[in-house]
């Protein structure tokens, strides 16, 4: 896991990088929220795709729920960046498309993207 933190005038963002599954249960993803708060003093994250078990994806489990409920719960602004369109599930399709239309969670094809939109007015 790489951690690497992105600063544009007063914001700052920890890009997370992993080629292993680091998220496979909530409890994961809230120590990794810990982390990054405690160490690099930052409240907005990007996370690529693949550090997410796959169960992530699968809205019947109700991972992705819970994980990103306790990040909104902790105010912690999260991009998860990768490919999506291969999920042929209309529920997530839709889940997906709700939470880049507001302003906690994203779902973004690329870091940079995820930059712009986390450095953005809405996420300050």
């Amino acid at each position: 896991m790489d951690i690497t933190l992105n600063e544009k005038e007063s914001s700052k963002v920890a890009v997370i990088q992993s080629d292993e599954t680091l998220i496979t249960a909530v409890q994961d993803a809230l120590d990794l929220m810990a982390s990054v708060r405690y160490l690099h003093d930052c409240h907005k994250m990007i996370i690529n795709k693949e550090a997410f078990t796959e169960d992530f994806f699968d809205l019947k489990s109700k991972i992705a729920g819970d994980i990103l409920q306790k990040y909104t719960n902790y105010k912690v602004k999260l991009a998860i960046v990768g490919d999506f369109s291969g999920y042929q599930s209309k529920s997530l399709r839709d889940f997906i498309r709700e939470s880049n239309a507001g302003n906690q969670v994203l779902f973004l094809p690329t870091v940079e993207i995820a930059l712009e939109r986390l450095h953005g007015d809405a996420f300050c």
